[in-house]
């Protein structure tokens, strides 16, 4: 026969019970433990069966990190596409930014050469 845990009292009435990661881990373990449902083991401790099915899922998915927090956490795999993602956007606005300078510069040797007026530049308000 399974020892009788003690159960944990409920929560007063708009007030949430928190957990610590050593309790959570202790739930969990005890309803991965053969013979054991986390029904049953929700049962036990007055807690919603749902959300030992979320702790698990957090644990499973992101290690301690995400069952300490209580956030889900972000697969590797989205991350590093992620990553990838920015990289690719830093390149194309460090191009975008080089070629700015540079026709910023080629508009100044430009009007130092009288080759363009400056009323007739683009965006001085002249006609281009």
């Amino acid at each position: 026969m399974l020892p009788t845990p003690t159960p944990i009292p409920p929560a007063p009435p708009g007030k949430r019970r928190s957990f610590t990661l050593q309790q959570k881990l202790a739930f969990l373990a005890e309803a991965d433990q053969a013979g054991n449902s986390p029904a049953l083991v929700a049962r036990r401790h007055g807690l919603n069966p749902s959300q030992l099915f979320r702790w698990r899922r957090m644990r499973d998915e992101g290690g301690r990190t995400g069952l300490e927090k209580n956030e889900p956490v972000v697969p590797a795999s989205e991350v590093k596409a992620m990553q990838a993602r920015i990289r690719e956007l830093e390149r194309l606005l460090g191009r975008k930014t080089e070629e700015a300078e540079i026709l910023k510069d080629a508009l100044e040797v430009a009007r130092k050469k009288k080759l363009l007026s400056p009323s007739r530049s683009p965006g001085k308000g002249g006609t281009p």
